[in-house]
This record gives structure tokens, sequence and C-alpha cells, in this order.
């Protein structure tokens, strides 16, 4: 006997095979989810900075009702998460959502979601990224995907590898495509479809998006794309990433022929380097971060804004834009991960200028006319193009020769937020994506109102993002305004705010300003 919905009890538990073993999740009667399922095995000891291997078979049903540990990682007060999970070492799990009348044989379309946190921050369990929202409408199957963050994702120790210790580039990439297979080999027993797999994310979730797009690795794995507040740019050199590495090295105390200790190290000691160098790295630098991406030759071939821009992604579907206050979060948090002040601003420039001498930089006078009326100093705005407008832009003129582009600019904010200097700030947009407004009784986001508006502005989000998701075109509710594919000729992009609107060519100003050439860390 089951119970039905609205009776406070749940439904028989559901029980799925997958290609390891059967995992037994949780119906609410609305909802079937499924948490903490290992697709890969536990990345401990020699396996720590290795690429990732299948898990080992399970013979019982592993309980999937609970979330699996975050991957470990540094603690930052100036950016409070709530990881929804405690740290562990048996991080590389993925959590499944299907609405309670998803059956094994419905092939609906899925979408694999990536996280975000400047690549060292953040876990696949985050409150907010609970997919009962986005999923109890059957339109979708919902992942969420854990993969190694900061030092045991992105620090490329692979110059370093000896006779007894081998080293692997890009884990926290490997980890995703890892991710996307087992969703490929498994999801269609959940319900889902796996030729129409989306694969989303946010922020650093967004890069990977943008990385994995210029990556053949990545063929075949996705048959759209989202990219949010993509740092698309933000993909360094081996130059760049082994002196990290040595850095990182130093910071342990380990000579470069004392390597084989470093898959011993004790967690307390790497987590302690891992913060070190995210804080000082863009302080030396401003701009870059100590943990991205890296052209490696072989997971990714060259920079992702320079493979589309020649006309060389996956061809596939893809929503892409920014924020249009990015910056402010930053700001507001005083961190140094995007340049804001003069002096950040001007250093950063002059980096520019030393590594790619044959860029055409801005002059002062370009940048006082795209910025004209924000202020003094440009530097917020400049932030926020360097770092997240301007790569997406640069994206979508290349991508757009492969396959259809929608780009969108988010403006929507609450009064609380506007009242408080964020504005549509870096991230703000995605309480509105996974339908989940208010995080408990001390958000302040609607307390001077707005929680109307906002529903409306996520029932909107929600409903391009499925229909995406599902037909590749991002259809909104009936009455709302078509969003045209971004072409050169207009440039068409949805402006996301009280009432959705498509403008033309919003970002002319920029484009003048910072021209064709691409700005990155080479």
């Amino acid at each position: 006997m089951t119970a039905g919905p609205g009776t406070g009890r749940s439904l028989d538990a559901p029980v799925v095979d997958t290609a390891y073993g059967r995992v037994r999740g949780v119906d609410d009667g609305t909802v079937k989810s499924w948490r903490g399922v290992r697709y890969a095995r536990p990345p401990v000891d020699e396996l720590r900075w290795r690429a990732p291997q299948p898990p080992e078979p399970w013979a019982a049903v592993a309980d999937a009702t609970r979330v699996g540990p975050a991957c470990p990682q540094p603690t930052d007060p100036r950016i409070p998460i709530d990881l929804g999970a405690p740290q562990g070492d048996d991080s590389l799990t993925l959590n499944v959502w299907a609405s309670s009348d998803t059956e094994p044989g419905d092939r609906k379309p899925v979408m694999v979601w990536v996280h975000g946190g400047a690549y060292v921050l953040g876990s696949a369990s985050q409150p907010l990224y609970r997919g009962r929202a986005l999923a109890r409408g059957g339109e979708a199957i919902i992942v969420t995907v854990n993969y190694r963050l900061g030092a045991f994702g992105f620090l490329d120790l692979s110059s370093f590898s000896t006779d007894r210790t081998r080293f692997e580039s890009n884990l926290g990439l490997r980890d995703v495509l890892f991710a996307l297979e087992w969703v490929r080999d498994n999801v269609a027993a959940f319900g889902g479809d796996p030729a129409r797999v989306t694969l989303f994310g946010e922020s650093a979730g967004g890069g990977i998006v943008t990385t994995l797009l210029a990556s053949p690795a990545a063929a075949g794995l996705f048959s759209a794309a989202i990219a949010q507040s993509s740092p698309a740019t933000s993909v360094y050199d081996a130059s760049r990433s082994r002196g990290i590495a040595q850095q990182f090295l130093d910071t342990l105390g380990i000579a470069a022929d004392e390597v084989d200790r470093l898959p011993a190290a004790p967690m307390s000691a790497v987590l302690a380097a891992t913060k070190r160098l995210f804080d000082e790295v863009p302080v030396r630098t401003p701009g870059t971060l100590a943990y991205a991406p890296i052209v490696d030759g072989d997971v990714v071939p060259d920079y992702p804004v320079a493979v589309a821009r020649a006309g060389r992604t996956l061809p596939v579907p893809l929503i892409i834009g920014t924020n249009k206050h990015e910056a402010a979060l930053f700001r507001f948090m005083k961190s140094p991960l995007m340049p804001i002040t003069p002096p950040a601003i001007k250093a950063m420039f002059e980096g520019i200028a030393a590594e790619q001498p044959g860029l055409q930089l801005p002059s002062e006078a370009q940048l006082g006319s795209a910025y004209r009326g924000r202020g003094k100093t440009p530097g917020m705005g400049v932030a926020r193009d360097i770092g997240f407008r301007m790569p997406s832009i640069w994206f979508a003129e290349g991508h757009d020769t492969v396959a259809p582009v929608y780009a969108y600019r988010f403006d929507w904010a609450t009064p609380m937020l506007r009242l408080i200097r964020l504005g549509a700030a870096h991230a703000t947009e995605l309480p509105y994506v996974w339908g989940n407004l208010v995080m408990g009784p001390k958000d302040p986001t609607f307390k001077l109102g707005g929680l109307k508006t906002g529903t409306a502005v996520s029932e909107r989000i929600r409903t391009r993002w499925l229909n995406f998701a599902a037909t590749g075109e991002p259809t909104g509710p009936a009455g709302e305004p078509r969003w045209r594919p971004y072409r050169d000729e207009d440039r068409a992009t949805l402006m996301i705010d009280r009432q959705d609107t498509v403008v033309e060519d919003p970002d002319r100003a920029l484009r003048a300003a910072w021209g064709n050439d691409v700005l990155s860390f080479r």
C-alpha cells in the first residue's frame, strides 16, 4: 500500500538499476529523487590527481536518499555558502530529480547542472540547486553534479609526473565529462533521454560549459548548452599553470624531487595551500584566478573563445548571457577576484599588454565613451565586461556560425537588492532559474517586496530553459516575446526584467570600445 500525494507520507522508495548497481531514492508524491549516486571511484591516495575511474560495482541496493559529500574546499567568510553536505573525499556523486509520474521508458529531456564557485567553492547539493521545482512539472529530468575543485580539480601538476606518481590535467573537467558519460549510459533508467541532454551552469560552471563546447572529448555527450555568466576567457596556458603548481608545491614545502609525497599530503595542508593561492594570485595579477581550466592539448586543445571564433565549437544550440551588475557582488564581498579599483584595473591592463603586445586595448577615451554617465571611474563596468559580458559576446559571435545562439541579459532585482546596491549582481538569477526563491526565514531578498513579480520572472525563465532543453528553442509562456537567435545583423538579446523584452544590439557601445580582439591571459 502506498501513500498518495498530500498524505504527508512518502510513496514506495523508487529503486533504479544503474550500470554499477541498484539505487533506492525517495518519492514524495510529486517528485522522485536519488541523491549521492556515485558516478566515479573516490579520488583518494594514488587517484587524488588522476582522471576519474569507474566505481566499484555494488551488490546490495545502495541508499540514495541523502546527498553525498561536497568536494573538500577552503572556507571563505566573505563567500558564505551552504554546501548542503559535509565535505569529504568520496565526492564524485550526483543527484537526480524526476516527477513522480515519470517512468523508465518516458525519454524525457535531461538537464545536467554544473555549479559555480570560482573553480574552488560550492557543491551540487547546495539548497539553492534542489531540483524539485524544475522537475515537478514532468518536463525534464534534472541532474546536479559534484566535481573536484581548487587544487584537486584545477591545479595542473602534470609536468611534475614521475615514474611512480602520475598527475593529470583539468581533473574538474574530466569529472564533468565522466558524469556526462554516466548520464548517457544510465539516465534512461530514470526516465531520461540520453540523446537530449542540456548541459547548464553558472559562473565557473558556465566556464566549464563554454570550455567543453570547445572540447572534442565532449562530442555527443550533450545536445544543447546554457552558459550563465561564463568567464569564458579565464582559461590559461601551460606555462602559467606550471607556475601556479610550483607555487603550490613551495607553499606545501615539497621539492620537485619529492612530489611522490603529494598524494599522501594531509588534507588540511592541501586546503591551506589552496586558500593561500586563491587569495594571493588575483591580488598579484588582477583579472586572473589561481585555479581554472588550462589549454592542455588534450581535454582543452585551444582557448575556448578562439575555438568558437574559428567556428570549431560543438554544433549544439546555446543560451548564453550575463547579469546587468555582475561586479556588484564582488564589491559587496570585498573580494579581489574581480579588479574593480582603478589601481587593480590599471595593473590588469598592463599585464594584458605585456603578455599580448599585439592586442589593441581600448583607450581611456573609448572606455570613457562606453561608460559615460556611470561615475568618475568605469571600474565596475570594466570589471563586469572584461570578466563576463565581453567574453560571452565574443563566444556568441563565433558559436552562432555552427549552431543557434540565444543571448540574454538578466536585469531584474528586488527592491532590497537595489537598496543595498547589488541590483542584478552576479548569481542573482539563480533562484529564478531553479524556482527556489526564498531560502529560509533569514533570506532578506524579498523583505521589501517583489515576490509576486519575482515569481513571474522565475516562471518565465524556467519555461524558456525547459523548452530549450526539450526542443532547442527557448520559447516562453503564451504572450511572451519571441526570443530570436543572436545574429550579426541584429544581435537580438532577451532582456529579463519585470517584463521580458527583446532588444537589438544592446552592447553596441561596449563592442565599439572593446573591439574584436579577445582579451585573455595566455
